[in-house]
């Protein structure tokens, strides 16, 4: 099985999160935890679901300026358990478990 290609973003992915990305499979299933924080306060925030595709979402300023306002950021699309179609941005703080 070859090693999935990683999506194009403007950020760098952690070479520890390249790998898990690179063997993600469609149908897996997946616990991802990632870091809310507001002020000075911060909180775990945990999804699980199966894995469909892993993507790119652009953002950044809604407005006419340099092509370097927008911001590319990886994004993992899920299916819960529930049926819910999710997607989960990716930082250099989230964590990603395969669950058996």
């Amino acid at each position: 099985m070859t090693e999935a290609a990683l999506p194009f973003t403007t950020m760098t992915i952690k070479p520890e999160l390249a790998g898990v990305l690179r063997q993600l499979r469609p149908g897996q299933k997946l616990r991802i935890t990632h870091t809310v924080r507001v002020g000075s306060q911060s909180w775990p925030a945990v999804v699980t679901g199966t894995f469909r595709h892993l993507g790119s979402l652009a953002t950044g300023i809604a407005t006419h300026r340099l092509p370097q306002d927008d911001i590319i950021i990886p994004t993992i699309h899920l299916t819960k358990d529930n049926q819910e179609l999710t997607s989960v941005t990716l930082d250099e703080h989230t964590r990603i478990e395969v669950l058996a």
